[in-house]
């Protein structure tokens, strides 16, 4: 056999491997389509993406949305109540809120780019309107209070992602790992129950929990500057409860896959619409009106959603009784289906 021959063989044998592994297929094609698709969908303007700012009825109203209207890179949402305005605000819903008066003022956060940009449209839009006035067009209002910043939007959500990342990933792995190893058929021929199996891996993923949620909370605590405003018992059984919920879903996931390299796929494919659609980064209010309840629905949006409320509004557990229904809807339901399909091989 000559090198040239050699050569292609070895290549043709590469190729044919590659599509026999549906691990490698899902990071090459169907990754990038999903990614694109989730990514189309929340910024789904076709060029320059347009500022969204909350303008707050009163006196001054109409001059303020007649020129912003004529922006094309100006969304306005009117709002009757300031609160709701500046809680959209800190949600990263909009971009700055503007409160009528003579001049308006704008209030957002400067360590937002976004918000960078939207200040300077709206001074652009309000320009025509000054008829060479030299007062200033508005009056900077840089929000700088506790609570009200991006930052204390995003940290909530970053410790949403982390506990499902470690929930999924810790428990999951390990599954695989064991099967992987053959240590799965040895406990086949035991009387051990497939539920006490899984409720184990559980309970070693509740043992580090508490440490983990200590460290990540006090850094953002001290460190950032994040507030926490609700009561620890409230804070801790949304934690556990969004930990035990993404340790069942990595048990389901982990039920029947045979290598590293296929639960690795499956951890991504099921977290990564997640990352993106459940409001970690950015509000999910960017994706169409039509898809808020579909996305309230997943897990890490109820987790998220629940840490924000007891950590940023003080908020009890209590009055979040839907966001808690649907964490331990999927806590039971995976864990339910984990058992019913589970391959000990």
């Amino acid at each position: 056999m000559t090198r040239l021959q050699e050569i292609r063989e070895l290549t043709r044998v590469r190729v044919l491997l590659f599509f026999r592994e549906p691990e490698a297929i899902f990071w090459v094609f169907v990754f990038p389509i999903v990614l694109a698709a989730v990514l189309g969908f929340a910024f789904r303007s076709g060029g320059i993406e347009p500022s969204t700012v909350a303008v707050v009825q009163g006196e001054g109203l109409a001059r303020l949305t007649e020129a912003f209207e004529q922006d094309e890179y100006l969304e306005v949402e009117i709002f009757e109540v300031r609160e709701e305005a500046f809680d959209k605000l800190r949600k990263a819903a909009v971009d700055l809120v503007i409160e009528p008066g003579d001049p308006p003022r704008v209030s957002f956060d400067p360590d937002r780019s976004e918000a960078a940009t939207a200040r300077l449209r709206v001074e652009r839009a309000l320009m025509p309107a000054a008829d060479g006035a030299t007062e200033p067009l508005v009056q900077l209002e840089p929000v700088t209070e506790t609570g009200s910043r991006y930052i204390d939007f995003l940290f909530p959500g970053l410790l949403g992602m982390n506990l499902m990342g470690t929930g999924m990933w810790g428990v999951g792995f390990a599954i695989a790992d064991v099967r992987r190893r053959k240590f799965l058929r040895r406990l086949m021929v035991t009387p051990m129950r497939r539920s006490s199996f899984f409720i184990s891996f559980i309970m070693s993923r509740l043992v580090f929990l508490v440490l983990e949620i200590v460290v990540l909370a006090g850094f953002g605590r001290w460190i950032l500057g994040v507030p926490f405003r609700g009561d620890v018992i409230s804070f801790m059984i949304v934690c556990v409860l969004g930990g035990v919920t993404f340790a069942g879903l990595g048990i389901l996931v982990a039920s029947r896959v045979r290598t590293i390299e296929g639960v690795s796929g499956l951890m991504n494919l099921v977290m990564m619409p997640m990352w993106l659609a459940s409001g970690v980064f950015f509000s999910y209010e960017k994706f169409p009106d039509v898809l808020h309840p579909v996305l309230r629905l997943l897990p890490l949006t109820a987790l998220n959603d629940s840490l924000r409320a007891v950590m940023i509004d003080g908020d009890s557990i209590l009055q979040h009784g839907s966001e808690f229904a649907v964490l331990a809807c999927w806590c039971a339901v995976t864990f339910l289906v984990a058992l019913k399909i589970f391959r000990w091989e």
